[in-house]
C-alpha cells in the first residue's frame, strides 16, 4: 500500500508511490471511467503493466504520489489506516517544463479531493525543483480536469486536433501550462 507521507493537506494524503500499489494503479487503469478521460491504452498485460509502472517508480526524473484518505503517521501505513483514491504524477522534473497528470477513482470525483492534491504537488514541485514552469494536457470532452487546472492557474496554451483516438473517436488534446510565478503572485 502506499509509502511514506510527503504533503498533507487539510482532507488529503500524499504518499510515495510505491511497487505494492501495483495493483490499485492497474485496477484504475482498467477503469473506463479512468482510462477514457486520460486517453490510457489498455491493450498490456498484467507483466507488462508492472514493468511499465515499475519503470516509473525507478526514474528518478519521475514523481508520484498517492492520493490517500488517512490519519495514518508520517512511515508506511497499515492497510487498514489509509485509503488510495488517486495518483498524481509529474514527469521529466529534470527539465523546465515537467508534465502534470492526475486521476482519482470516480467514487471521489466533485468532492474537491482533486484540487487538493494537484495544489499539493504544484506547491510541492515549485519549492523542490528547479523548473520553470508545469505543463498539463485534458482531452477536450473532459470538462471536469480542464475545469481544475484552469481554477489553478493553468492557462490554455494550445490544442492538438484529433490526435488520440479514445472510445470510438478521434479527440482534442488541450495543452495548459503553468510558470512559476503565476503560480507564486496567486
Amino acid at each position: 500500500m502506499p509509502g511514506t507521507l510527503i504533503e498533507q493537506g487539510e482532507r488529503v494524503t500524499l504518499r510515495t508511490v510505491e511497487r505494492e500499489d501495483s495493483e490499485f494503479l492497474q485496477r484504475a487503469h482498467a477503469n473506463p471511467e479512468i482510462r477514457y478521460p486520460l486517453g490510457t491504452v489498455t491493450h498490456m498485460n498484467d507483466s507488462e503493466m508492472d514493468d511499465y509502472f515499475e519503470e516509473f517508480i525507478e526514474d528518478e526524473h519521475n514523481v508520484g504520489f498517492v492520493v490517500c484518505l488517512d490519519d495514518a503517521g508520517p512511515d508506511h501505513p497499515e492497510e487498514d489506516e489509509t485509503e488510495p483514491i488517486g495518483v498524481v504524477t509529474v514527469r521529466r522534473v529534470d527539465w523546465d517544463r515537467p508534465s502534470l497528470a492526475y486521476w482519482l477513482v470516480p467514487d471521489h470525483h466533485e468532492q474537491g479531493y482533486g484540487k487538493e492534491a494537484v495544489s499539493l504537488v504544484v506547491e510541492y514541485v515549485f519549492r523542490t525543483f528547479d523548473v520553470h514552469s508545469l505543463g498539463a494536457h485534458a482531452f477536450d470532452f473532459n470538462a471536469a480536469s480542464r475545469g481544475l487546472l484552469e481554477s489553478l492557474g493553468f492557462v490554455e496554451e494550445g490544442r492538438a486536433r484529433e490526435n488520440r483516438f479514445i472510445d470510438g473517436e478521434y479527440r482534442d488534446s488541450v495543452q495548459y501550462g503553468l510558470l512559476r510565478r503565476e503560480w507564486r503572485e496567486q
